[in-house]
């Protein structure tokens, strides 16, 4: 199952027309680029490409489209990373957040520049989503306080 693809946005009526069909999977990369730095690729990926964005000689858009043949699917994260992904990216949680971190001061989501800061700022909030999942999913039934 796909849980993104960059033709559903640049194949759409709404996607603006001056932009590069490549701005369509900014917002897809960069939250693969996070699950890929926090370890949650899954084993589809080879170990050349992954290092290349865990050392950020890669963007996540570019692994996105020479990867992932534009398309973010199941198999590109473990089981850990589709679980958290099923319920924020599924959702429709993580658009909303990425625009209020990123979105403010720009026309549309797809202008928002694919650059190391704004990836930064994403990968912060993504961090702090995913911490406040995964310790509720960890603990004991005995571990109420934590």
């Amino acid at each position: 199952m796909a849980y993104d693809r960059m033709d559903w946005h640049y194949g759409a009526s709404d996607f603006p027309s001056e932009l590069d069909s490549k701005c369509a999977g900014t917002h897809i990369g960069m939250y693969l680029a996070w699950a890929i730095q926090n370890n949650l690729t899954g084993s589809i990926h080879t170990n050349e490409a992954v290092e290349a964005i865990k050392n950020h000689k890669m963007s996540g858009t570019d692994f996105l489209i020479n990867q992932c043949d534009e398309k973010f699917w199941e198999d590109d994260l473990n089981e850990l990373g589709q679980e958290f992904t099923r319920l924020y990216y599924k959702s429709n949680s993580y658009f909303s957040d990425y625009e209020k971190c990123l979105g403010e001061n720009y026309p549309s989501l797809y202008h928002i520049p694919d650059t190391r800061e704004n990836f930064e700022k994403v990968s912060k909030m993504l961090t702090l989503k995913f911490n406040s999942w995964k310790p509720k999913k960890d603990k004991k039934w005995w571990e109420f306080w934590r």
